[in-house]
């Protein structure tokens, strides 16, 4: 828009495309090329985020839990869902949701556990410190503690100090 003459031209040309309000939003005159794009890109990810959050939000605990055993086996964990995960969550699973083979040949499990809470819910100390037991219970090493929601400072510091990977 600073070259006159292209001014002239794009304010004139009926086939001017519109730019999408989400874009337009996104991005100041100023802006590079690149900064749109990330800028759109962004948005777009925040968006999709909110969008699978609500629907997972509008299941039961029990859909997450699978929900998130089923994507570890897609992300690769230990080969085929059949031969690599185990769902645990139900009466009496010792604090751990899902067990799951970190490896094709199941040398290594990773203990998982799942809540799914209100967004604006927190996971506090004594949930992590609880999942933590139940590893050692387990004999395990490390484990993953999955939840829509979000963890307290306490929770994050007492998960980087046991001996435990959490």
């Amino acid at each position: 828009m600073k070259v006159p003459r292209f001014a002239r031209w794009y304010v004139g040309s009926a086939a001017a495309p519109e730019r999408p309000e989400s874009v337009a939003a996104t991005s100041t005159p100023e802006s590079t090329p690149e900064e749109t794009i990330e800028a759109a890109y962004a948005a777009i990810m925040a968006e999709l985020r909110e969008e699978l959050l609500g629907r997972i939000l509008q299941n039961d605990p029990d859909f997450f839990e699978g929900l998130i055993v089923d994507l570890l086996v897609a992300m690769g964990y230990g080969g085929s869902h059949k031969n690599a995960a185990e769902r645990l969550g139900k009466s009496g699973d010792g604090g751990v949701d899902g067990v799951i083979n970190e490896d094709l040949l199941g040398l290594d499990r990773i203990y998982v556990q799942a809540k799914r809470y209100a967004v604006t819910s927190v996971i506090g100390r004594p949930d992590v410190q609880a999942f933590t037991g139940s590893l050692v219970g387990f004999g395990a090493s490390k484990g993953v503690f999955f939840t829509t929601s979000s963890f307290s400072s306490q929770a994050k510091e007492f998960a980087a100090r046991v001996p435990q990977r959490i």
